[in-house]
């Protein structure tokens, strides 16, 4: 079973997503917070596998909160919910350990399916989230940062900004999963990232592969 710990001030989100949650076999929801004291708390004693984070807190922002969690447990996924789409948000989120980044105009089968994807070690990535960012960013001046990635890491790469998971990368470019995870793993190396998400967001912001728009 999956362990969730839902963190939202608003109580009808908590329990729609407690509604929805109890329709799947393999997910509980295990506790629930309404604040970032409260939360702090209770990730301690529950030990959560999931953590649905909202950015809006009373008494703490979650992107804090989230680096808060990942500093004492890192294993433990921090998805976050939010109806914020700036894309300031969804970067700070990332590079505080942040595993996805979803609005919550995300219908609950994306939802669901993001816990899951989160707990297999995979990054979640709002699709408008991922526009905006490339969008973002070409209109900076940042350049391209040099890197020693071969040809078929980047190729890797590219699967992994548009959300393949490690069998469909596998599938399309005709290797075996644990070769994909060595590849993935010299990627983080490579480029100084520690997830998914970070890979992404930094292959976007430096031009490391090219994009439907190019």
């Amino acid at each position: 079973m999956i362990k969730v710990m839902l963190i939202d001030d608003h109580t009808v989100l908590r329990d729609g997503l407690k509604s929805i949650f109890e329709m799947e076999e393999d997910i509980i929801v295990v506790g629930e917070a309404e604040s970032a004291e409260m939360a702090i708390k209770e990730v301690g004693l529950l030990k959560p596998d999931v953590i649905l984070m909202d950015i809006n807190l009373p008494d703490q922002n979650g992107v804090v909160l989230t680096r808060q969690i990942k500093e004492q447990f890192k294993e433990i996924k921090v998805l976050i919910l939010t109806m914020h789409s700036h894309e300031e948000y969804f970067m700070s989120a990332i590079r505080e350990g942040a595993d996805g980044y979803l609005l919550k105009d995300a219908p609950s089968e994306q939802v669901v399916g993001a816990v899951r994807t989160v707990m297999r070690g995979e990054a979640v990535i709002h699709p408008t989230m991922t526009k905006k960012l490339l969008t973002f960013h070409q209109q900076q001046n940042n350049g391209v940062k040099e890197t020693e990635l071969t040809e078929r890491e980047k190729e890797v790469l590219t699967c992994l900004v548009q959300g393949l998971s490690n069998k469909e990368i596998a599938k399309n470019l005709f290797i075996s999963d644990k070769t994909v995870k060595i590849h993935v793993s010299k990627i983080f190396k490579k480029i100084n990232v520690k997830s998914r998400s970070q890979a992404v967001i930094h292959a976007i912001q430096y031009q490391l592969v090219p994009t439907r728009n190019e």
